[in-house]
């Protein structure tokens, strides 16, 4: 039932409007909310004042109402309102106990308390009832049936208000006691209190705000039919009917004067206070709920004086509340009648949302750059802060770079001269409106120096631009077509630009995902998008099945073009041949891909027509034959062209001439690049290979190209034999043959090693790495030990060549290669660095799975800090490895690294190092890197640590010193180094470690205590120090005294097996012959925190002082006061910061601030406007804030982001 079916009884005369209010011959004061209303005597229920159950035991409480939602909410605020005309006590005190039980409390308010205490009483009651042991309440509980709460305890608030937004709101009573009880809960310390009735008041002033814009509406209507009566003639006016309409008018002032003091109560009792309050989720509250006001009643809010808490708060610390700013900036910018309103803020904080672009959270940076957008349209934005965004068309996270694409769509390909769009509609391919489009569109890819990028860049406009993008008979038009009089002439660059871009465009439409390094992977399509992508790739194929041998046949000459061109038949749908009987187009694109294999000799595009014949010999289509035939005889030429050159070459020997060696090397290359992908051992490339690599090896002679290449041949026709071999029942003579030929080609790479030419080295290097990998233990495995015959063992030779290659070409210093003469520039120099990688990765994966012995690593491990920077990623994944394969030989490995550093420092320092030197810091710190690798778990790496510990001792006193035994040993500095490890003891190994150390001790080396003797004495402090404050001991079985008080009796080993233990320790490690037992693992203790909240105020004395951006709150500091509420500080432990205060930039603003709805159409001429709020006299401009366009690009191409200005309160 609402209330305006109140039934009265007619008898006394009410306003209209204003039901229920007791007569009175003057107005009564309105009593401020933050004060106790005076609540009356319950009746009707039961004392205490708790809500009832009936029989059935269903729910009658508010909360659990709304909590189920099982009735209609109008249905149920129907009720509470019947309730409350009945008796308004006993109906607010259930609005009451409904708050306080959505905030998670079990209390109750009784009618005891509601009669005598005051509201702050009440609150400090409930908060000592206030269960806190878990943290949860109903708002951040999840799951369905709270979050289904969240809706439903909003939606009752706003129901409540528009139900009783014509009488009950207006009896200073409802609304005075609700908004006073609000006001203290968001006040409390309590997180539930203050987040719940945030909540509710922001909820309730969008109620009250939407009452205040129909009062506006009404109160216009009003005004509008008493000028429109009274305009009439004397003798038509009805006196009775004016009368009434100003009587309606006085009530509903005044029942927007009310309106607006509910209003300014919420505003500055809560609102001011909690927008900056600790917690991210209430001030996103606030600014969701501001951002709400603003769009429904700009006329009252869209001002300068509300708008600056949205620009304040777009420096928040917390993305969530930043992103909250922009959806409220992006629901006002939607509305481009809006725009003048907004101009005075868009000038001030612009600049911080362009930058907000480059957010360290992507869903903030997606949302300013569709913010940017919306601004775009009010032409606010310069060419730089453009080109800002233009750039994030090419950024990693695809939803940035979709939002910069549409960003791009708008400012450089919206046709905005609908008469011109009309004319050129009915015009195609060149002439038509993508022409001009594209031509922009391949500028813009120029001018971005990304030319990588073009993926990435189609990717960006693929769902805005499709039109555009799909339009490949204009692009094909205009690489094919003649310009006509008047057209630009596309540059040759423009054209490798235009060809990159088509590529691009065609995989996208084929494959429909993003490309590599965007996304997650490839996602099941839709099937709308399946049906798409199928359309799309239909469409492709029928346009370039005719179009590519045309375009092939006039960029023939051209390799860059032409490789490019040729990966488009990889995204043919090929049944089209057949299916529309196009086998002369097919034929064509044949002729001219053996045209450009005939041509050129550079291997991109060699192996772009390798790959193109292979997709099109594929045994599903039925052109396969087709296709074989030309390839077969395109092999039989240059087959037949490479035997008989290398017979004229070898003929000719030293006397061979250029022809001859062009002749063969051009062959050889094209062979070589149809080797990868096709299988040719029946054209026996193999043994013309062989015989260049050996006339090269025993003359010295050969060119290095030819060598190169005759490798790599040789290479992929092993590995085809092997392919053969293990898919069908090899002989024991397939075998043998096999295996001949790799022992043979084996011996050739090896001896390859010691050319003269890098280039034949590095590929005989990386060669030798991949067969021994390939033919290595690991070919048996998977049932197929009958390749047993085919396994490879290297030799230690073989082993300490391809190390010795390592130590020579990959751990070298850049300035050693730019020695030759012409500096190097950096990309030169990444793709040499790439290149060692490759090289130290491949003798890595050697070591790691045990075909090269473990202990060469140590000359790999020693280089790890030396050369972190360009390997350590590699270094330590192979140690990572190789612990995993063997943790005790790791080990022993490791101390072989250091003790071969160390044999190198005494050799150049001699005996007496100097200790403080920073070669020998060096070792110390090699030896704490490798010592965190170990982690924290030290019952698992307890053998290794200790085999470590052994080794060490050992290599210490391996030597004695030649003058005596009254000096220390050589290597006795060593352990020193070796301390590093003996954190990563146990207590007990700690004093089996010492007691192997003192057998190679001397009495007179347990006295001596010179400095030289200092090695020795520090490494025994480490092993017999520090035992008893092993924290680690808690898992070994040992406790310390404050655990163990703690700890059961049941968990702690007994003394005598402890013993044992350590006896077993000790024979382990040193015998390495009985397996290692470990006490058992007591159970940690749950501490629980006591630590005491600082005093914010204490804290921020001690803050130093941040910098602020223009538009941040600090940005206002010194100046003037804003307003009295937002100065003063409300309950600093709960506020985000308590250093500083909001001041005004305005002197002649008053200094407390009042909602003021705008005055009706006959009171609006007389207002007086307000003062700017961002008087540009009054502000700072920081360039601190600006980036140059160079810096951008950097901080993009590296994705480093912006930090978030901290704001003052």
């Amino acid at each position: 039932m609402s209330e305006l079916d109140d039934p009265g009884d007619g008898k006394s005369k009410k306003k209209r409007g204003r039901p229920g209010r007791p007569p009175a011959p003057n107005k009564k004061p309105r009593k401020s909310p933050l004060e106790k209303c005076p609540m009356g005597v319950q009746r009707g229920r039961k004392a205490n004042g708790m809500a009832q159950q009936n029989g059935e035991g269903d729910p009658v409480t508010l909360f659990e109402v709304v909590k189920q939602g099982k009735s209609a909410m109008q249905s149920v605020v129907d009720d509470w309102i019947e309730s409350y005309k009945q008796d308004r006590d006993l109906a607010l005190l259930d609005l009451i106990n409904f708050f306080i039980q959505c905030s998670g409390c079990k209390g109750t308010v009784r009618i005891e308390m509601f009669r005598n205490m005051q509201n702050a009483e009440i609150i400090r009651k409930m908060t000592e009832e206030f269960d806190e042991d878990s943290g949860d309440y109903p708002l951040t509980i999840s799951g369905p049936l709270w979050k289904k709460f969240r809706y439903n305890f909003c939606e009752f608030i706003c129901v409540l208000i528009r139900q009783c937004q014509y009488s009950i709101i207006y009896d200073e009573y409802m609304m005075d006691t609700v908004i006073s009880l609000l006001t203290g809960l968001s006040d409390s310390q309590v997180r539930a209190f203050r987040h719940t009735s945030t909540l509710a008041a922001m909820k309730l002033m969008t109620a009250l705000v939407n009452v205040a814009l129909n009062l506006s509406i009404n109160q216009d209507n009003t005004q509008r039919q008493y000028e429109t009566e009274r305009n009439k003639m004397v003798g038509k006016r009805a006196n009775e009917k004016l009368e009434l309409l100003l009587q309606r008018r006085k009530e509903l002032q005044e029942n927007q004067d009310e309106i607006e003091n509910m209003m300014n109560s919420i505003f500055k009792g809560i609102f001011v206070h909690r927008y900056r309050d600790a917690i991210a989720e209430i001030r996103a509250i606030c600014i969701e709920e501001i951002g709400v006001w603003m769009k429904m009643y700009s006329d009252a809010f869209l001002n300068d004086s509300y708008l600056k808490y949205v620009g304040w708060t777009l420096h928040d610390r917390q993305g969530e509340v930043r992103l909250k700013c922009l959806k409220a900036l992006q629901n006002l910018y939607t509305n481009r009648e809006l725009f003048p309103k907004l101009e005075l803020f868009t000038n001030r904080f612009k600049d911080r949302i362009v930058s907000m672009t480059l957010d360290k959270e992507y869903d903030v940076a997606v949302e300013a750059i569709r913010l940017v957008t919306l601004i775009l349209h009010e032409d606010a934005l310069s060419n730089e802060d453009c080109e800002n965004v233009y750039h994030l068309v090419y950024s990693a996270h695809r939803p940035v770079a979709v939002a910069a694409g549409e960003f791009l769509h708008r400012k450089l390909f919206s046709r905005h001269d609908p008469q011109a769009e009309e004319a050129l509609a009915k015009r195609r391919g060149r002439s038509s409106p993508n022409g001009n489009l594209i031509r922009m569109l391949v500028l813009f890819f120029l001018e971005s120096e990304l030319h990588e990028h073009a993926a990435y860049l189609v990717d960006s406009l693929w769902e805005s631009s499709q039109e555009l993008l799909k339009d490949w008979e204009c692009m094909t038009e205009l690489l094919l077509e003649e310009p006509v009089q008047g057209e630009e002439v596309l540059s040759d660059r423009q054209e490798s630009a235009l060809i990159e871009l088509t590529i691009c465009t065609i995989r996208q439409a084929a494959e429909a995902h993003p490309p590599v390094g965007r996304g997650t992977g490839k996602r099941v399509l839709t099937a709308k998008e399946r049906k798409t992508q199928i359309d799309d790739k239909n469409k492709l194929t029928e346009h370039f099945i005719m179009a590519l041998p045309m375009l092939l046949s006039k960029y023939q000459t051209d390799a860059e073009k032409v490789a490019n061109l040729l990966q488009i038949p990889q995204y043919f749908d090929l049944d089209v041949y057949s299916a529309g009987r196009m086998e002369k187009h097919l034929d064509a694109l044949l002729k001219q891909i053996k045209f450009v294999v005939e041509k050129h000799t550079d291997m991109e595009v060699l192996e772009a027509c390798s790959k193109t014949y292979s997709i099109l010999c594929s045994e599903e289509y039925t052109i396969m034959n087709r296709v074989d035939i030309g390839r077969s005889q395109l092999i039989d030429e240059l087959a037949e062209r490479f035997n008989h050159s290398v017979e004229e070459l070898l003929q000719a020997g030293e006397e061979a001439d250029d022809d001859d060696i062009y002749n063969v090397l051009s062959t050889l290359k094209k062979l070589t690049a149809f080797h990868n992908a096709h299988d040719l051992t029946r054209w026996d490339l193999f043994g013309n290979c062989y015989r260049l690599l050996r006339t090269g090896i025993e003359q010295g002679s050969m060119p290095e190209q030819i060598a190169v290449q005759a490798l790599q041949c040789s290479h992929y026709s092993i590995l085809w034999q092997l392919v053969k071999i293990t898919e069908g029942a090899p002989s024991k003579d397939d075998l043998l043959a096999l295996r001949r030929v790799v022992k043979s080609f084996l011996a050739v790479c090896q001896q390859c090693l010691s050319n003269v030419n890098t280039p034949v080295k590095e590929q005989a290097f990386m060669l030798l790495c991949d067969l021994l990998m390939i033919f290595s233990h690991q070919l048996t495995t998977g049932s197929r030990e009958g390749l047993q015959p085919l396994v490879f063992n290297p030799d230690s030779s073989l082993q300490n060549e391809l190390l010795n290659f390592i130590l020579d070409h990959v751990f070298i210093d850049q300035d050693d290669e730019n020695q030759k003469g012409d500096e190097e520039d950096e990309a030169n120099k990444i793709e040499a660095l790439h290149k060692r990688r490759n090289l130290l990765a491949a003798f890595s994966k050697l070591i790691i799975y045990d075909i090269v012995d473990m202990p060469a690593a140590a000359d790999i491990f020693k280089h790890y800090m030396k050369y972190y920077n360009d390997y350590g990623d590699i270094i330590k994944e192979t140690l990572s490895k190789t612990r995993q394969t063997d943790k005790i030989l790791c080990a022993k490995t490791l101390i072989l690294s250091l003790q071969q550093l160390f044999n190198e420092l005494i050799q150049d320092q001699g005996p007496n190092l100097d200790r403080t030197s920073s070669h020998v810091s060096g070792i110390k710190e090699l030896a704490r890197r490798f010592a965190l690798t170990f982690g924290l778990d030290q019952i698992k790496t307890r053998e290794a640590v200790a085999t470590l510990h052994k080794d060490g001792i050992e290599f210490a006193f391996k030597y004695q010193n030649p003058k005596g035994p009254e000096y220390p040993p050589p290597n006795l500095a060593f352990l020193e180094v070796l301390c590093e490890f003996s954190s990563k003891l146990l207590r007990q190994d700690k004093k089996t470690v010492h007691s192997y150390l003192e057998k190679f001790m001397t009495e007179q080396m347990m006295e001596r205590r010179e400095d030289i003797w200092l090695p020795l004495i520090s490494y025994r402090n480490s092993l017999l120090t520090g035992g008893d404050e092993d924290r680690m001991s808690i898992t070994s079985g040992s406790s310390s005294s404050k655990a163990g008080s703690i700890r059961s009796k049941k968990g702690r080993p007994p003394m005598h097996k402890k013993r044992i233990e350590e006896e077993s320790v000790e024979s382990s490690w040193m015998m390495r012959n009985d397996t290692l037992q470990t006490p058992g693992a007591l159970q940690t203790p749950q501490l629980t925190s006591t630590v005491l909240r600082e005093n914010p105020r204490q804290a921020a004395e001690h803050l130093p002082e941040q910098n602020s951006e223009p538009g941040s709150e600090s940005d206002y500091v010194h100046k003037r006061g804003l307003m009295e509420d937002d100065a003063e500080p409300i309950f600093e432990d709960v506020m985000m910061s308590s250093r500083g205060q909001l001041e005004d930039m305005s002197e002649e603003f008053e200094d407390t601030m009042v909602i003021d709805l705008p005055p009706s159409r006959n009171r609006r001429e007389r207002a007086e406007l307000r003062p700017d709020f961002f008087d540009s006299a009054a502000m700072i401009e920081d360039e601190s804030v600006r980036m140059n366009r160079q810096g951008f690009n950097l901080l993009y191409k590296y994705r480093i982001t912006l930090p978030c200005i901290i704001f003052a309160e």
